[in-house]
């Protein structure tokens, strides 16, 4: 009797045992609910982009709750604020995983943080998709769980320089650029044209994060004859480097990069900002797919967060639906392991907002195709000019 009472604890302490170990090899997975983390830049100059980014997921996620869910489970999305802090970011990333129990990442802040990011993701396994700062180190070399909806900012760059060196043969080039990962990134986009275009470069400076006066460099800017310039900023800095060269009468052709392309930006830049070239993956809200967007997502989100819609909503929502077909694709009972697998399985997907996204064997990368914007002040709008 008492050898059979043992045996059925000991069979019952081995089912626990094994529940329990499901249940921790795949977090942020009830009955109802599937749990979807983020970290973000909510806070400060950056929270522009963060804010947006978290919208588009917003969206996604809005969508397809809409829809039923996943496979009859609602999405819950955990989002974190790290103020474009690395640190915060970090601390967030180890909070959505190891606390909220999330199944899956998105989005991951900016540049730096993400690639400061990548040894917590890559250590915990938890299938990630990020869309908010697509460089190099986050798919070079690939890691098996995370996956980047995007362009490089080196690619980028270089279509945006080849196209204004087309446009404007002979002229004086000029560049100025962060000091930090996305700066880098910039600049070896600049660099790898000059050669095969024959840019004449006769200003190239730096800026540190976060700086606010562009005085000096702009008037090193103009003594030197810049015709065309790259301005290398993000959003606070294009917009003072442009009023600093409309306030010393210069008006060079200028590029700047996906960014700083949003609205609010030409909005801040005033007149100075009017006719200058920006390169994207994602489509314009003056197209025609922008407009569908916006008019999708006016009955998704509440008002304020309709009126926070810039072109990272686009990225979001895209790494989003992407993320969210995959786990779907898993049946009703999905693991990280399944979730990866069809991730990686990826081919095409449609999203409305910006070339079908493709993934692949060893492929973390979604490569995405690229076109030339121009600015219109007159209605604070980025055009496609090809």
């Amino acid at each position: 009797m008492i050898k059979g009472f043992a045996a059925a604890m000991l069979l019952a302490t081995a089912i626990h045992a094994g529940a329990v170990t499901t249940s921790a090899a795949e977090p942020g997975i009830t009955e109802t609910e599937i749990l979807i983390g983020d970290v973000e830049p909510l806070t400060g100059p950056p929270a522009l982009l963060g804010v947006a980014a978290s919208i588009g997921h917003k969206i996604a996620i809005a969508e397809a709750n809409a829809a039923g869910g996943i496979n009859g489970r609602k999405i819950k999305y955990i989002l974190e604020d790290d103020g474009y802090v690395t640190a915060r970011t970090i601390q967030g990333v180890r909070k959505v995983i190891d606390v909220d129990k999330v199944f899956a990442m998105l989005g991951i802040s900016g540049s730096g943080q993400s690639i400061a990011a990548m040894p917590v993701l890559e250590k915990a396994g938890i299938p990630t998709v990020i869309d908010v700062a697509p460089v190099k180190p986050l798919w070079e070399p690939p890691r098996k769980n995370v996956f980047i909806v995007g362009q490089s900012y080196e690619e980028g760059i270089k279509h945006l320089v080849a196209f204004l060196a087309d446009k404007n043969p002979g002229k004086k080039w000029g560049l100025i650029t962060q000091d930090d990962d996305y700066g880098i990134a910039v600049h070896d986009g600049f660099d790898s044209t000059v050669k095969p275009k024959k840019l004449s470069v006769v200003y190239s400076g730096s800026y540190k994060k976060g700086q606010q006066d562009f005085s000096s460099e702009m008037l090193q800017l103009k003594d030197a004859g810049v015709e065309v310039f790259l301005a290398g900023g993000i959003i606070a800095e294009n917009v003072a480097m442009m009023k600093e060269l409309e306030k010393l009468n210069v008006k060079p052709v200028t590029g700047i990069f996906w960014p700083g392309r949003i609205e609010p930006v030409l909005k801040l830049m005033g007149p100075a900002g009017d006719g200058i070239y920006a390169v994207d993956y994602v489509e314009p809200f003056a197209g025609e797919a922008g407009k569908a967007f916006l008019e999708k997502a006016k009955s998704l989100v509440s008002e304020a967060e309709f009126k926070g819609i810039n072109r990272y909503t686009m990225t979001g929502y895209a790494a989003a639906r992407v993320l969210i077909s995959a786990i779907g694709r898993c049946g009703k009972e999905p693991t990280w392991a399944c979730t990866i697998t069809e991730l990686e399985k990826t081919s095409n997907v449609e999203t409305g907002v910006m070339a079908p996204i493709s993934f692949g064997a060893g492929v973390r990368f979604s490569n995405q195709k690229l076109k030339i914007m121009q600015a219109d002040f007159s209605t604070l709008s980025f055009k496609p000019i090809d």
